[in-house]
């Protein structure tokens, strides 16, 4: 038990060195950079933005409403049912049959039968929408699991745009997660330009390609105001949406010295933007992003190679996150800013500083304790301590992890087990000592009988630190972080550099008398 190889000595000191290297890293000149890699400070101690946004799917419901009109008129004519005075508001459609009619349509509306057509019941056979008859008169909306499965894919939706949103912009660490049935609470350390993020997020990047209407009160065509005040009737059939890009990358455009955005389309895009370039040259066509136009230019030849550009007198910023914005896709449905705070760096500093203090205060605390009652042994388990806290600053500097208040709280905890597994050895060894007249037999037998008493302690607190990594979130994530790889740390210090220490002290001393 006591007894090291030579390869088995190299391998620890190898890890410990390896881990301190990283750790060290924290400290490294900014002029001076060996490895970017780093501990990176939360919220609550370098500041930055606090988001709570709030999903509002009032239009997805709209939209996805007047979706079923054409399936609805085409199932009533394949069954011959007439119908009249078609009505298409916000959360519903609604249209009176002839009276005749009303139970046929009751009963096909809530068919089930296999290989029927019936545009009310999704993949899981279940009614997503729901019937009302009242008066002669049929409505027909979401039912409670519709908006439910719609609130639900939206919002999973939402996150996973939003987080590309804030990974393009380059923000390190940021926090996305669901909060309820509609909010996404969104935590940006170090941020410096919260605007430009919110204005982001704020933006629904619908994008979409229409032509421009010479006649004025033609059906089909609506009126849009550009950016520069112009206002152009717009045919309502879209051309092409920003479904069909790929990418987008804003440029420099060396004809007109201004800043574009240049963008590939897929195979689908490039089909429909080809076939409606090649048949309206000379026309206008309405660059639309969230119902404004940003862009008219004209058409002056077949543009068939998947590939074309928008220009709209933009800063070189407000190219960029233009481009940001359709690379990320569009939001499912708007979203709206519910909770905005801002902390101060200051606060931040404060933080560090207390945080600081309480882990010296108790690291210096416990090497005077461990050193008064163990004396040779106690500063053994001191040095074990100082690796110990070396190798967890390493570890989560590999991780790139995001260090906060309550992962200081894990550390400074991590101290108090460290030094608790010890302890343990140290009072196993010294029962073994008052009957073993044999040294370094004592120290083996003590070694081995505390090993289970000290992995029982440690792997109980390891689950907790897991449960609490897996259904704890935000704080509590960095807590648990930080206290786990603490409890793997300790372990190895403890029974690996400790006892190496130990032993090397023994083989050298065998023919004292030795006490703890």
């Amino acid at each position: 038990m006591l007894n090291f190889s030579k390869f088995q000595t190299f391998l620890i000191y190898f890890i410990f060195v390896l881990f301190s290297f990283f750790a060290l890293l924290n400290f490294q000149s900014k002029d001076k950079i060996i490895l970017d890699k780093k501990v990176n400070l939360g919220l609550d101690l370098q500041g930055g933005s606090y988001l709570l946004l709030e999903i509002d799917t009032k239009p997805l419901i709209k939209e996805k409403i007047q979706s079923k009109l054409v399936p609805l008129k085409k199932f009533l004519k394949k069954n011959e049912l007439n119908f009249s005075n078609f009505e298409v508001e916000e959360n519903f459609i609604s249209f009176v049959p002839e009276k005749k009619d009303i139970e046929k349509i009751e009963l096909l509306f809530f068919s089930k039968k296999e290989n029927e057509i019936n545009p009310y019941i999704d993949k899981y056979n279940t009614h997503e929408l729901e019937l009302d008859i009242t008066n002669n008169k049929i409505k027909i909306y979401f039912s409670k699991y519709g908006k439910l499965n719609l609130n639900n894919l939206a919002l999973s939706q939402s996150i996973e745009i939003v987080r590309r949103r804030i990974d393009d912009v380059g923000t390190k660490e940021p926090t996305i997660l669901q909060r309820g049935d509609k909010r996404i609470l969104v935590e940006l350390p170090g941020l410096k330009d919260p605007a430009r993020i919110k204005n982001l997020l704020g933006k629904t990047a619908q994008l979409n390609f229409r032509l421009v209407s010479d006649k004025k009160n033609e059906f089909g065509v609506e009126k849009l105001i550009s950016d520069i005040g112009e206002e152009l009737m717009v045919n309502k059939r879209i051309v092409m949406s920003g479904e069909n890009l790929i990418d987008a990358q804003p440029r420099l455009d060396n004809q007109i010295n201004e800043p574009i955005v240049s963008f590939t389309l897929d195979r689908l895009g490039a089909q429909k933007f080809g076939k409606t370039t090649s048949e309206s040259v000379g026309k206008r066509l309405a660059i639309i992003l969230d119902g404004k136009i940003i862009s008219a230019p004209s058409i002056r030849e077949p543009i068939t190679g998947g590939s074309g550009t928008i220009s709209g007198n933009f800063s070189f910023q407000e190219a960029t996150d233009l481009a940001l914005l359709l690379r990320s896709g569009a939001l499912p449905t708007p979203i709206n800013i519910v909770e905005e705070r801002t902390v101060g760096p200051d606060l931040g500093e404060d933080s560090i500083k207390s945080g600081k203090i309480s882990l010296v205060v108790g690291f210096c605390l416990v090497i005077l304790f461990m050193f008064f009652k163990y004396k040779f042994f106690g500063l053994v388990a001191n040095l074990s301590l100082i690796a110990n806290l070396f190798m967890l600053v390493g570890i989560l500097t590999i991780l790139e992890a995001t260090l906060t208040l309550p992962g200081i709280a894990g550390i400074i905890l991590t101290v108090g087990m460290a030094v608790d597994a010890n302890v343990l050895i140290f009072e196993r060894i010294k029962e073994e000592l008052k009957t073993e007249k044999s040294i370094i037999h004592a120290f083996e037998i003590g070694y081995n009988k505390a090993r289970i008493t000290v992995l029982d302690a440690n792997i109980t607190t390891l689950l907790a630190a897991i449960i609490l990594f897996f259904f704890g979130s935000g704080p509590v994530k960095g807590f648990a972080v930080t206290l786990g790889i603490g409890i793997l740390t300790t372990l190895f210090s403890a029974y690996y550099i400790a006892r190496h220490l130990t032993s090397f002290y023994i083989f050298k001393n065998k023919d004292k008398i030795i006490r703890i």
